[in-house]
C-alpha cells in the first residue's frame, strides 16, 4: 500500500506535535510505502528529519512565492467554465452558513462543484491566479458581494458591521490571498491508494483533486480544529474587515466541503469530533484517534528539581498563552518563594518571543522565569520541573501532555481541544486565559508534594492504559485497511469512473444559489431525487458524483 500524507507549514520542515504524529506514521509503518506532500511558503525550507527508508518522495506546494504552477499550455478551455465555477465559488464564501442541515449541505455540494471547475480549469492549462486577479473575476466579486446583501437584507444578523459596497481595493487584496491559497489545485494530483491529510483546510485541496482524478479515498485528521484556529487569527487581525469575511468564508467553506466529501474522519478528540460534526461530518465516517507514545523512550522520572519549578514544552506561540502562564507564575512566585518557571520551545513568531521577554522583565521575574530555546532533550525537560503547565487558547490532542505525564508528571492545562480528554482525573485543567485559576493550581501543587505524586502516578498509569504509540498505530492501520478494501475488490477503475462522471461543465454551476428556495431544497434533499433545477444538481446526485 501507498500512502499519501498531506501537512501544511510542518512535517517535514518543522519540529511540533503534527511533524512528531508523521514521523509516527512513517516509521511506524514500515510495510507501507509513503509520499508526503508538503504545502510550505516558497519552496525554500529545509528538511529537520532524518528521511526514513519507506519514503519515496517529498513534494513542495510553495503557497506563497511568487508567480504559480501551470501545468502545460493552456488549450483554449472555455472561459465560461471558469466564470460560472468562480461564481458559485464566490456565492458561498459571502453567503452566511445556512442553519438548516439541508439547506447547508446543499451549499457544501455547490462549493464542490466550484472546487472542482477551478481544479479543471487549471488542469487544462488556465492560469488559476491570473484569472481570479481578472479585471472580470473582480468585477465578478464585487457584483456578488452587493447581490447577496442586498438578498439578505440589511437587517440579517449576518451583515453586522459589514459594507454593502466592496472595493476594488479590498476585492483585489481577497482575489491576490484566495490566488495562493488554491494552489493546490493547479498541480499534478498524487497518486497513492490512500490520502491521508493530517488536517482540514488547504491540505484537502490535495486530497479533493487525488479523488476526482484517481477515485483516490479520503482520510482527514484533525490535531487542532483548523477552521476555529482560523478564526482565532483573525481576532488580532489587520486585514479590512470584507477582506477577513471573505478569507474566513474561503475557510469556512473548503473545511465544510472537506468534511462532506471525506471518506473518513479521524480527529484526535471528542473535542474535534464535536467541531466536525457542527460543520456537516458525517458521525457514521467518522474514528475518534486518539495520538500515542512509546512509553519506554519517557521514562518516570525518579527525583524531583531541588527548586519548586515550574515547566513548559512547545512553540513560543501566540495560541499556546506564555503571557497568562507568565502572569500567573507571578503569583505563584509570591505563594511560593524561590519558584522556577522554564520555557522551553522554538519562536514561531519572533514577535511574540520578544513580548515573553518584555513581560517577564516588567513583571520582575527576570532570572526566576527564563526562555529556554528548544529542549536539546525532551525527557530532561519534563524532568527538570516538579510540574508541567500548559496554557493554550487552542489545542488537538497535545503531545506535550501525555509525553510529560508518560513522564511522571502532573499536568496544570487549560480546558481547550481534547486535554480534559487526555489529562482526566490526573492533573488540574483550568479555563482558559484565567491567571489566578492557573496560579491556583501550580500553588496547590507545588505545596501538596503528597497530592503532585499521586496525581503523577495516575497520569504514567493514564498514559500506558490509554495513549500508547502502538494502539494508535494499529487503529491507522485498520482504517487505512478498511478504506483500501473496496478498491481492491472492484480492481482499478479511477480512469473509467472519471470518464462516467464526466467533467464539471458550465450549465452545472450556472444560475444563483437561490435557484431553488429553502423549501423546495429541503424537499429535493430529502426525496435524494436526480432533478436538475436552472443547472442546479440535486444535493443527492451531487454528493454521489463527488464522492465517487
Amino acid at each position: 500500500m501507498k500512502v499519501a500524507l498531506v501537512s501544511e507549514g510542518t512535517y517535514p520542515f518543522a519540529h511540533g506535535g503534527v511533524s512528531v504524529w508523521c514521523d509516527q506514521l512513517l516509521r511506524g509503518m514500515p510495510e507501507y510505502r509513503w509520499e508526503v506532500v508538503a504545502l510550505t511558503v516558497d519552496g525554500s525550507e529545509r528538511s529537520r528529519w532524518e528521511r526514513p527508508a519507506n519514503l519515496d518522495r517529498v513534494v513542495s506546494i510553495p503557497l506563497w512565492c511568487a508567480g504559480g504552477a501551470r501545468r502545460r499550455p493552456a488549450r483554449g478551455r472555455p472561459t465560461t467554465v471558469f466564470h460560472a465555477a468562480y461564481d458559485a465559488f464566490l456565492t458561498a464564501l459571502i453567503t452566511p452558513p445556512d442553519p438548516s442541515p439541508d439547506r447547508a449541505t446543499v451549499q457544501r455540494s455547490r462549493f464542490l462543484l466550484a472546487l472542482r471547475g477551478l481544479y479543471e480549469f487549471a488542469a487544462d492549462g488556465g492560469d488559476l491566479a491570473a484569472a481570479i486577479g481578472s479585471n472580470a473575476a473582480l468585477g465578478a466579486m464585487q457584483d456578488r458581494w452587493r447581490d447577496v446583501g442586498v438578498a439578505l437584507g440589511a437587517d440579517h444578523p449576518a451583515l453586522a458591521g459589514r459594507p454593502m459596497r466592496l472595493t476594488l481595493a479590498d476585492a483585489a487584496q481577497a482575489a491576490r490571498l484566495i490566488g495562493h491559497m488554491l494552489r493546490p489545485l493547479t498541480v499534478p494530483p498524487t497518486r497513492a491508494d490512500v490520502v491521508h491529510c493530517a488536517m482540514n483546510g488547504l491540505s484537502a485541496l490535495v486530497g479533493m483533486t487525488a479523488k476526482w482524478t484517481h477515485d483516490t479515498p479520503l482520510l482527514i485528521s484533525e490535531h487542532g480544529v483548523y477552521l476555529r484556529e482560523r478564526y482565532l487569527e483573525q481576532l488580532h487581525g489587520d486585514l479590512p474587515h470584507p477582506v477577513t469575511v471573505l478569507l474566513l468564508g474561503f475557510h469556512r467553506s473548503v473545511a465544510g466541503a472537506a468534511y462532506h466529501l471525506a471518506d473518513a474522519l479521524a480527529p484526535h478528540s471528542a473535542y474535534n469530533r464535536r467541531w466536525q460534526l457542527r460543520n456537516g461530518a458525517d458521525p457514521d465516517r467518522m474514528w475518534t484517534m486518539y495520538n500515542g507514545v512509546a512509553p519506554e523512550l519517557f521514562p518516570s522520572a525518579k527525583t524531583e528539581p531541588d527548586e519548586p519549578t515550574v515547566v513548559f514544552v512547545g512553540r513560543v506561540d501566540p495560541l499556546k498563552d506564555l503571557h497568562t502562564l507568565i502572569r500567573a507564575f507571578a503569583v505563584v512566585r509570591d505563594r511560593v518563594p524561590g519558584a522556577r518557571l522554564r520555557i522551553y520551545g522554538s519562536a514561531t513568531d519572533l514577535r511574540y518571543r520578544d513580548s515573553c521577554l518584555a513581560l517577564v522583565e516588567r513583571l520582575g521575574l527576570t532570572g526566576a522565569a527564563r526562555l529556554e530555546g528548544n529542549a536539546p532533550d525532551l525527557v530532561e525537560a519534563y524532568h527538570s520541573g516538579s510540574i508541567v503547565a500548559l496554557t493554550s487558547i487552542s489545542e488537538g490532542f497535545p503531545y506535550t501532555v501525555i509525553e510529560a505525564m508518560a513522564c511522571g508528571r502532573t499536568m496544570v492545562c487549560t480546558n481547550v481541544g481534547g486535554v480534559s480528554e487526555a489529562v482526566g482525573d490526573a492533573g488540574f485543567v483550568v479555563p482558559p486565559r484565567d491567571v489566578d485559576a492557573v496560579a491556583d493550581a501550580c500553588v496547590t501543587l507545588l505545596r501538596d508534594p503528597e497530592l503532585r505524586h499521586r496525581m503523577a502516578a495516575e497520569a504514567r498509569q493514564r498514559v500506558l492504559d490509554r495513549f500508547t504509540l502502538t494502539q494508535s498505530l494499529a487503529a491507522y492501520r485498520g482504517l487505512y485497511e478498511r478504506l483500501v478494501a473496496p478498491r481492491l475488490e472492484r480492481g482499478p477503475t479511477g480512469a473509467a469512473r472519471r470518464t462516467a462522471v464526466g467533467r464539471v461543465a458550465a450549465a452545472d454551476l450556472c444560475g444563483p444559489a437561490s435557484a431553488l428556495d429553502p423549501a423546495s431544497r429541503t424537499e429535493a434533499v430529502r426525496r435524494g431525487g436526480a432533478q436538475r433545477t436552472r443547472g442546479l444538481w440535486d444535493v443527492h446526485d451531487t454528493t454521489a458524483r463527488i464522492r465517487r
